[in-house]
């Protein structure tokens, strides 16, 4: 579909059902309100969920904000009367260029583990926002067939980040390995995340992956991939040494224990209803070649409540229906 005032080039897939450009705005700032995130008049466009020519949407928001649809403070959009939210994104702004240096250093040094093949920097912090207690996310991609072993050596050291409390700089969230490098939930919430991350180390293998999650172009078509190069650190003899003893049959049957052994462990854990050091209720989605944390069934959580936010700032209720039916 095209719209000549506004240049809107759709992409034609149903994942994205809106048609008129100021669906776009509302769905794009919808979404970051869910966490209280004002955003650039850039950043809009960035997001936007179809093409759209750049030079029509300052003409289009200035209309918005006109008739008070959306709200503008200091350069920031929000859905959200309150400036207070400009003060608390600028300030998480500024915590987070701090904590990201660090969190090049954490994540450098997590590449010298036996089979890790890339390591990025995803969740917030991947966003440029950090707030007063703000974790570092890590998204690992393991070696074909070694997820696990990778996994759990990283998280035998986390056991010691907890004696001088550092455990949050080390939150090892999503792995994957070279065997699944097509991530199976395609949603905005994933499009977004994978858009937004910020690769640390393994420059060839954070290429491969996201070329095989270009359906998230579907959803954020004007949203680039973070495709700079990282340099990649020598091997040390810890990972080598460790690649080498594990690389055969022993090895193999040594990952497919420890995928069992976890994968039982945090069966048995969301069974008792566990919490995690936040109250959130713990959970941990598994596979061979895949582990997510998932506290609180987040994701889905974050899902629903799209689709609750875009009924309520969508007016008209034919756009409400078809949209709200149609996020996955």
């Amino acid at each position: 579909m095209h719209d000549t005032r506004y240049g809107i080039q759709s992409p034609g897939i149903t994942e994205t059902p809106f048609r008129l450009p100021e669906e776009g705005v509302l769905a794009t700032l919808a979404y970051f309100d869910l966490f209280d995130y004002p955003l650039t008049k850039k950043e809009i466009y960035q997001f936007m969920p179809f093409s759209m020519q750049q030079e029509h949407l300052p003409g289009l928001l200035d209309e918005l904000v006109c008739r008070q649809v959306i709200f503008l403070f200091n350069g920031y959009y929000l859905l959200k009367n309150d400036p207070a939210l400009v003060l608390r994104r600028t300030e998480g702004n500024e915590r987070a260029r701090l904590l990201l240096e660090k969190a090049r250093k954490i994540g450098r040094f997590l590449y010298q583990f036996p089979f890790v093949r890339a390591v990025g920097v995803s969740g917030s912090l991947s966003k440029n926002f950090a707030d007063k207690d703000a974790d570092i996310d890590f998204f690992i991609i393991a070696a074909k067939n070694r997820l696990w072993l990778a996994r759990t050596f990283m998280h035998i050291y986390k056991k010691f980040t907890f004696l001088a409390g550092r455990q949050h700089y080390h939150c090892m969230n999503y792995y994957i390995d070279e065997e699944a490098y097509d991530l199976p939930e395609k949603n905005i919430f994933t499009a977004i995340e994978i858009k937004t991350l910020l690769p640390v180390c393994g420059d060839g293998t954070m290429r491969a992956f996201f070329m095989a999650n270009k359906w998230a172009d579907q959803w954020l078509p004007q949203c680039d991939y973070r495709l700079q190069p990282v340099a990649d650190p020598n091997a040390t003899w810890f990972k080598r040494a460790g690649e080498w003893l594990f690389k055969g049959k022993a090895g193999q049957r040594l990952e497919n224990f420890f995928y069992r052994l976890t994968a039982s462990r945090w069966k048995r854990k969301e069974r008792q209803g566990m919490k995690n050091d936040k109250g959130i209720k713990m959970g941990l989605i598994t596979d061979p070649h895949f582990a997510r944390s998932n506290p609180g069934g987040f994701q889905e959580q974050i899902l629903r409540l799209y689709k609750e936010r875009l009924s309520v700032v969508l007016q008209k209720e034919d756009s409400r229906q078809l949209i709200v039916s149609s996020v996955k």
